[in-house]
């Protein structure tokens, strides 16, 4: 059952990949099939492990063994990767059978089908690792498959340049994260999970030299690997790949947002609290750029009109709340809010794939509105995902997102201050611009000029019935299982999560309860109100506030930044060598003046090719006489 839940995917991936000429639907059932058989497999497991705590490690084959040095290929199943793979399988099931009715127009839907379940099956195999070369390799997995998928449709060149840059800037992460793992396999002598965990504390006060300073080694391996957890789940400084690869089909964004590949940074630091606990500096780290991430993206969030990249920075505000909350210890928050989020983030994205459908492709939200009679499907279930997005009280993000201040302000710390302030703030930033997006695009007067109302139409049942069912755990999930992964006497974490300073969420004073969902109730008719109602407000705001406006839209310049500071230097440099260097040095002196001094030798001899024997032997006597003078000089 371990087994099957793991490789299911990949056969469905293989089988798609080479079983074209069975046709597309035969592709679209077949990989749907085979991860929906996973998910429903992850279900039994999750649950088998809850009321049996059956968990267990179980070997594939020894992939490396030399001298003391063991790696497995393993299939780890503790609390933490249950969880995961719940949620992987069951968004990814969702995103295959959604894909069936999205992509039915495109010509090349087993190439898509295949690329998908490739991807969950890496993810998988990131979740299920038993040590940091198996982590590795599913990490660069989701790296792989988040290329092709945004590059899918790679006849645009703004999908291509996506995929690059997705590419790209996760290298830089991954530098980190590899460099993190040889520091560990250095001064553990082991990457296992299981023998690094336990002797962290026999490391704790060990000093590294590095050119000519002095660091601690914990911190310096928590740093690294955090790097990485960077790239993988957009934090600030390596967030720029994230909104980009909205180039990708919707499917893709869904899956990468909710389930795969920005998750695995959260996972990873919740993996390795065992080490991260023992480095107060790295925790103030994490915290400090989940705080940075969540406030940027909300506010760059507030101007964008693009549907999915809306969304997008929402994930990227969200994936802030998740790394501040293990910033301040709260681990198993960040991975409650993860799992809550995974629904109500999936069903945003596909929603917003349903009305882009419905608009024949269109992403503007200023060019929407006044739909909500035409696609009232699509409607409700994106009303659904707004709330539990912005944490409407009882729907799933209201008891994840509230955990995470909560927890904060009980820490008592500066840290925990900032962080439960900030996580206020950013939950009403977050309730604005999604009423937005919701607002604009459903009610209002109808903005398209170039698609008549008549032709806007609702998905088919295909797409719809994805959607149904995430929308049952944005509603759901956060209530049900507030207890089990949070609750105060829970026992379901066993020692996957490590507590130095474990708080309880009690004696919390009323105004903390209540000021969030407070601002998310207000936020609604603020909304309207400048959005729909009278827009002279916001027009008058926004040319009181020009230069902040064009910041956010901008996206605070980052990209303008590293366009400036590596970019064209780099593009300069590059130049520079390939015209002096390769060109006008090394292609010239070498194969181009070889090949030039041949020819003008092979151009002179040609010459002595006249049909008269006197010039034959002319160039036989030279020949004579040159050997006779190298046998005499020898």
């Amino acid at each position: 059952m371990e087994y099957a839940v793991i490789f299911l995917p990949l056969i469905g991936s293989i089988v798609t990949y080479f079983a074209k000429r069975f046709g597309s639907l035969f592709s679209q059932i077949f990989s749907s099939l085979m991860v929906s058989c996973s998910a429903i497999i992850s279900f039994v497991i999750f649950y088998d492990g809850v009321l049996n705590n059956n968990y267990g490690n179980y070997i594939v084959f020894e992939w490396i063994n030399s001298g003391d040095f063991k790696v497995n290929w393993s299939i780890n199943i503790d609390p933490l990767s249950s969880i995961m793979i719940m949620v992987v399988t069951t968004v990814s099931a969702l995103v295959h059978v959604y894909s069936i009715g999205y992509m039915s127009n495109d010509p090349h839907k087993p190439r898509f089908m295949s690329y998908l379940s490739l991807f969950t099956f890496s993810m998988l195999c990131l979740v299920v690792s038993d040590n940091f070369l198996q982590l590795f390799f599913g990490w660069e997995g989701v790296g792989l498959c988040s290329y092709l998928l945004i590059g899918f449709w790679y006849k645009k060149e703004t999908a291509n340049n996506a995929a690059i840059k997705a590419f790209i800037v996760n290298r830089v992460g991954d530098f980190g994260l590899a460099i993190g793992i040889f520091l560990i396999f250095l001064n553990f002598n082991s990457i296992n999970f299981q023998d690094v965990f336990e002797n962290v504390p026999n490391f704790s006060d060990k000093k590294l030299n590095i050119f000519g300073g002095e660091f601690n080694l914990i911190t310096s391996i928590c740093v690294f690997l955090f790097i990485g957890a960077m790239g993988k789940s957009a934090q600030f400084f390596l967030h720029t790949w994230l909104p980009d690869a909205m180039e990708g089909p919707t499917p893709v964004s869904a899956l990468i947002h909710a389930a795969t590949m920005v998750t695995a940074g959260v996972f990873l630091v919740v993996k390795c609290s065992p080490i991260f606990e023992y480095s107060t500096f790295a925790l103030n780290l994490v915290a400090t750029v989940g705080i940075i991430t969540a406030l940027f993206a909300a506010s760059v969030a507030l101007v964008q009109n693009d549907i999915k990249k809306i969304i997008a920075y929402s994930t990227c505000s969200q994936l802030g709340y998740m790394f501040f909350a293990a910033g301040v210890g709260a681990y198993h928050i960040a991975m409650f809010h993860l799992f809550t989020h995974a629904f109500f983030k999936a069903l945003l994205f596909l929603g917003a794939g349903s009305v882009i459908h419905a608009f024949h492709d269109e992403q503007d939200i200023s060019k929407m509105g006044g739909v909500w009679k035409k696609i009232p499907f699509t409607m409700t279930l994106m009303l659904i995902g707004t709330l539990a997005l912005t944490g409407f009280p009882f729907l799933s993000g209201f008891y994840s997102k509230d955990a995470i201040i909560e927890y904060a302000f009980l820490k008592n710390t500066t840290m925990g201050n900032y962080v439960s302030s900030v996580g206020i703030f950013v939950a009403f930033l977050t309730s604005i611009y999604s009423w937005r997006l919701f607002f604009k695009t459903f009610f209002g007067k109808y903005a398209n000029k170039s698609i008549p109302i008549e032709k806007t139409h609702e998905s088919p049942m295909i797409m719809i019935i994805p959607l149904i069912i995430l929308a049952v755990g944005a509603i759901f999930a956060g209530y049900f299982f507030k207890d089990l992964f949070i609750g105060d006497n829970f026992n379901y974490w066993g020692d996957t999560i490590f507590f130095l300073n474990y708080i309880k969420l009690e004696n919390i004073p009323i105004w903390v309860i209540v000021i969030t969902p407070v601002l998310v109730i207000i936020s609604i008719p603020i909304s309207y109100i400048l959005f729909i109602k009278d827009k002279s407000i916001l027009d008058g705001i926004k040319k009181s506030n020009e230069p902040l406006y064009n910041f956010l839209l901008n996206k605070w310049y980052v990209d303008e930044i590293y366009d400036f500071i590596f970019i064209k230097p780099l593009k300069k440099l590059g130049l520079f060598f390939w015209k002096r260097g390769d060109q006008n040095t090394i292609d010239r002196f070498g194969p181009d003046g070889i090949s030039k001094v041949i020819k003008y030798i092979s151009n002179k001899a040609v010459q002595f090719q006249s049909g008269y024997i006197y010039d034959y032997a002319f160039v036989m006597l030279i020949g004579l006489s040159a050997l006779i003078t190298y046998l005499i000089l020898n």
